[in-house]
């Protein structure tokens, strides 16, 4: 499991960004791969899958 912090999360249209807490790096992340609702600031534990732009944060919870 990764470790992160939501950056950014749009509720309308279902999707935003977490930072990885040890890389920093940006995943993309969809309303379809969150298992809690999440909102800005969070702290969250998530998976990485192959999406069609790359590495798509799934089965986020909150941590």
């Amino acid at each position: 499991m990764n470790k992160g912090t939501v950056k950014f999360f749009n509720d309308s249209k279902g999707y935003g960004f977490i930072k990885d807490t040890e890389s920093n790096k940006e995943y993309f992340v969809h309303v379809t791969g969150l298992i809690d609702e999440i909102k800005e600031n969070d702290e969250v534990t998530y998976e990485l899958q192959e999406g069609r732009k790359g590495l798509n944060a799934v089965n986020v919870k909150l941590a």
